[in-house]
């Protein structure tokens, strides 16, 4: 019996890919090129990562389709109700870079808040003196407040690890979170948490009214010096809107690693802006999170193989 045709339209770990080689027909193909259409006729699944638009439009030349693989967690880029009326399953790895994206969130903060030096020749005393000095922080993370709007897997990481910091932790969820599971997070409404957070990270998901969830309004409601934390979603957050309020408030700071669109172009408004630090999504970039999400192909082979999989999305 032939193996089932699946399509990869962008990187996966090797292991996982030779795992899925072993059972499947696999074809390395971006959805741009050529032959993706001809693939996509015959294909029976497909396997995608964030910059893999999968729609209506595309699953309709795609009649054999049964299971969409999505390694990573934001399911953004899927049309989940088009492929649901075609019967197409979408698997994912919810859980797979939780870990990577609270390391690399905290290692925004830490470089925020406790500027270093590492030397690489000897000092004069009187400059040895300076140089210390000029690194004095001005804040403690204990004597801060944590805001973190969205309590999910990785809000609930980040609460643990500010409350261990010993830093106050207030949250706000769409969810009426039970008290047990906040995670040392105290609830508050939206606007008390714009209001009340020196550091304030998001972690919201991909819904479609959470476009622009960061707005001009928004910012007015935040402190004048608050650090601002984005390596959830590029476009929760109002560009313009955001480069108006750091650009007036020099005190702020935003670190940004997820943008609207990416990768973005030389008008980007936030660009060139000292108080803004741009990084190219790389919060979920570690040897141990790319091969978690790669894994979404023991979930593709379970529905091709008739199996129900483990991360569906409902």
């Amino acid at each position: 019996m032939a193996k089932p045709l699946v399509i990869q339209t962008e990187d996966l770990d090797p292991a996982p890919a030779a795992w899925l080689s072993e059972r499947c027909e696999l074809v390395r193909c971006g959805a741009g090129e050529k032959r993706f259409e001809q693939l996509l006729a015959l294909a029976e699944g497909m396997v995608v990562r964030t910059y893999t638009k999968v729609d209506g439009a595309m699953l309709a030349k795609g009649p054999k389709l049964k299971v969409i693989g999505r390694a990573g967690v934001g399911l953004d880029n899927i049309d989940l109700e088009a492929c649901r009326s075609r019967g197409v399953r979408v698997v994912s790895t919810p859980d797979a870079n939780t870990q990577a994206v609270v390391e690399f969130v905290w290692a925004l903060i830490f470089d925020a808040l406790r500027p270093r030096l590492f030397l690489s020749e000897a000092l004069e005393k009187s400059h040895w003196g300076e140089v210390r000095r000029e690194l004095r922080a001005e804040k403690q993370i204990n004597e801060l407040t944590l805001g973190v709007y969205g309590l999910g897997r990785i809000g609930k990481r980040m609460a643990t690890m500010g409350a261990a910091l010993g830093m106050r932790v207030i949250y706000h969820d769409l969810l009426d979170i039970q008290s047990d599971l906040r995670h040392g997070a105290t609830p508050v409404s939206r606007d008390e948490l714009l209001a009340n957070a020196d550091i304030l990270t998001i972690h919201v998901d991909g819904r479609p009214s959470n476009r622009n969830l960061i707005d001009g309004a928004a910012f007015a409601r935040m402190k004048p010096d608050v650090i601002l934390v984005n390596a959830a979603r590029g476009f929760l957050m109002d560009n313009r809107a955001c480069a108006a309020f750091f650009s007036s408030h020099p005190e702020a700071m935003a670190l940004l690693d997820v943008h609207e669109p990416e990768p973005f172009g030389s008008n980007y408004p936030l660009l060139g802006m000292e108080n803004v630090h741009l990084s190219p999504h790389l919060a979920a970039a570690t040897d141990r999170a790319q091969e978690n999400m790669s894994w979404v192909v023991r979930d593709v082979w379970r529905v091709l193989n008739g199996e129900n999989p483990e991360h569906e999305a409902k």
